[in-house]
């Protein structure tokens, strides 16, 4: 993708952060947090964010939309399940995420820190 698509390209947020190379911009809108977030080709929750998280797994979960590229999540129970853009996404915590292909993936999310499950009311993770 090219550097103008916008996207990717720089925008106005009132917070940026770089984690486990994955860029993340958030802007508060009343009680709930919107977030842009910009995952490389080749990321992969064991090699840039176990770490940094302290967990095997991620626990958080994520609600909205991937609009750029394709990030497939595996649980602890070995379900795999793809989220391509264009798609809504809603997923349960305790997976680990990487992203397919050669475009970063980009996903609009939606959530209350650390009270998303509770406040959304994410169900725990169950095969379809």
């Amino acid at each position: 993708m090219s550097a103008t698509d916008p996207l990717l390209a720089p925008m106005k947020a009132d917070e940026h952060h770089d984690v486990g190379g994955v860029q993340v911009d958030i802007s508060k809108a009343g009680n709930v947090r919107v977030k842009r977030m910009i995952y490389p080709p080749g990321f992969n929750w064991d090699a840039n964010l176990k770490t940094v998280m302290g967990t095997d797994l991620c626990m958080h979960a994520h609600v909205g939309f991937m609009a750029q590229g394709q990030i497939n999540v595996q649980f602890a129970d070995g379900c795999v399940v793809e989220y391509k853009a264009p798609q809504f996404v809603s997923v349960e915590p305790g997976h680990r995420g990487y992203v397919v292909g050669d475009q970063p993936a980009v996903l609009i999310e939606f959530d209350f820190e650390g009270e998303t499950v509770d406040r959304l009311g994410v169900p725990a993770h169950r095969h379809s």
